[in-house]
């Protein structure tokens, strides 16, 4: 299955019987806006509370380390989800926070009918589907027991090796400034892991924010990569936005490349770690 869906796409599916609508939509008062308007039977899912297992020092794990296999199968079956569900997931932020985290978990915990909705919110609005306000009812479903992740996944410490040994290629899909160290909105240091790459998230996506071609998509990371697209390590602030990328990669054809989740906020916060600037 296509891992991007048009507007105009789901418009011809919304009645099916397994499908599924997850909206991920991130920010200040976001559940409020969730209330207030959201696609027609869309389930609202929580970055900070259904994606992730927040712990008390952001060095080990990041700011958004994953939750573990089984939080996450019951997080699903309060979603009414099961192995059968055909999911599509928006956000607002042209998929980068958080639509393109639920596609990664999701896929890496087994199920295979999921899609983002390219141009997320806005694509829907624009292409006339349904908008509805207020809480969703919707069914549990019985809990799907899986036993680990099955997308690859590094640590700091496979990263760190990797680029010692030069065998991966490290892409960090941040804003450039923040790659080249020149300010840091979130994190607490600017810069970049040695070593690394930068090729932000928003090359995947086209002037009016929808995915880039396949095609397209794959002549870019081709030329950027040459003879190291088989061997990727993708990263970001905290394992959220890289998913991003990942998506696209696999939209364009690439194998499922390392999602390093605690990325730059595990990092630089790491004692002893190297921090490199362009400044």
């Amino acid at each position: 299955m296509c891992p991007i869906i048009s507007a105009l796409e789901l418009k011809e599916i919304f009645y099916n019987e397994n499908l599924i609508i997850l909206d991920a939509r991130v920010g200040k008062e976001v559940y409020q806006s969730y209330l207030t308007k959201h696609i027609k039977g869309a389930r609202y899912i929580d970055l900070d509370k259904d994606l992730a297992e927040i712990g008390d020092d952001a060095a080990y794990g990041g700011r958004h380390p994953l939750p573990t296999i089984e939080k996450f199968a019951g997080i699903l079956s309060r979603l009414g989800i099961s192995s059968d569900s055909h999911i599509v997931i928006y956000d607002d932020k042209n998929g980068a926070n958080a639509a393109a985290r639920v596609w990664w978990m999701l896929k890496a915990f087994g199920l295979d009918r999921v899609q983002v909705l390219d141009g997320g919110f806005q694509a829907a609005e624009k292409n006339g589907l349904e908008f509805s306000l207020g809480e969703e009812i919707f069914d549990t479903e019985i809990l799907i027991k899986k036993k680990d992740w099955i997308f690859p996944i590094s640590s700091l410490e496979d990263v760190e090796n990797e680029l010692q040994h030069n065998s991966s290629t490290v892409i960090d899909v941040r804003d450039a400034y923040r790659y080249k160290g020149e300010s840091e909105p979130i994190d607490l240091v600017a810069g970049h892991i040695p070593g690394a790459i930068n090729i932000p998230f928003s090359e995947n996506l086209d002037h009016n924010g929808y995915f880039l071609d396949p095609k397209e998509i794959k002549e870019k990371y081709l030329k950027i990569l040459q003879d190291k697209s088989q061997d990727l390590i993708i990263h970001c602030g905290s394992g959220v936005t890289a998913c991003h990328t990942i998506l696209a990669l696999d939209y364009a054809g690439f194998p499922i490349p390392n999602l390093y989740v605690g990325s730059w906020s595990e990092w630089s916060r790491r004692d002893g770690k190297k921090i490199a600037t362009e400044n």
